[in-house]
């Protein structure tokens, strides 16, 4: 892996410098690099002044995964996604408890069952992770969690499902992972409710945005599988 150093310029050689926008998230990504080396770049340097943040990480060579059903990268997906569950909680991950899905789950008897001590990425796409010739990584640790093992391989079927898989078949995937393989069903079948209708709340707000609306066709169609999908016309979170 090569290591460099670059400056953000623009076409007419101008320096970009954007102020705000995810310094929160910069700020975990720098915290947490060093407990995921072993699954992702290294960060290499960091430059902040009052108004901007930059992170220069480690240059690996390789691109977007694939997540299609045909895919000869479903093999690595998987496995990148089992070692997920493989990397200890650092301490300074302990005060970032995973919440996102807590308003979307029915009471909070089921938001306890998505606690947990994992170290959580819970953005898994195919932009995030990448795969080369030498190997495949795990990118863009923008907001990292502490939570149940189950919930990253449970982030991979909705991805796999919205990528064309049915969801029999990207739970077959899931299953690769022994965090998905150890969970509780009813665990899984609480999260996958709160997926729907977390998907279906973010679609509902941005009715022109036709990615929400794909997720949440995902989602809804992974919540059917397991039982989990309510009524037509119910209301939802």
């Amino acid at each position: 892996m090569e290591r460099w150093s670059a400056a953000a310029r623009g076409a007419r050689g101008e320096a970009i410098n954007r102020p705000g926008g995810r310094r929160a998230s910069l700020i975990r990504e720098g915290l947490i690099n060093p407990a995921v080396q072993s699954v992702s770049p290294a960060l290499l340097w960091r430059v902040e002044d009052d108004e901007w943040l930059v992170l220069g990480f480690e240059v690996v060579d390789a691109g977007r995964s694939d997540f299609t059903p045909a895919s000869p990268d479903l093999p690595g997906v998987a496995d990148l996604v089992d070692q997920l569950g493989d990397l200890p909680l650092p301490d300074i991950a302990r005060d970032w408890p995973e919440s996102r899905w807590d308003r979307f789950a029915v009471d909070e008897t089921e938001a306890e069952l998505f606690r947990g001590d994992a170290l959580l990425h819970t953005d898994i796409n195919p932009s995030n992770l990448i795969i080369g010739e030498r190997g495949r990584w795990i990118v863009d640790w923008s907001w990292p969690t502490r939570g149940a093992r189950f919930i990253d391989p449970a982030c991979l079927v909705v991805q796999l499902i919205a990528a064309g898989h049915t969801p029999e078949a990207a739970e077959g995937w899931a299953a690769e992972c022994r965090a998905w393989a150890d969970a509780d069903p009813t665990a899984i079948d609480a999260f996958a409710a709160a997926t729907r209708r977390m998907h279906r709340s973010r679609a509902d707000r941005h009715p022109e945005a036709s990615s929400l609306e794909a997720m949440a066709a995902a989602a809804g169609a992974w919540a059917a599988h397991r039982g989990v999908a309510e009524a037509p016309g119910q209301a939802t979170t």
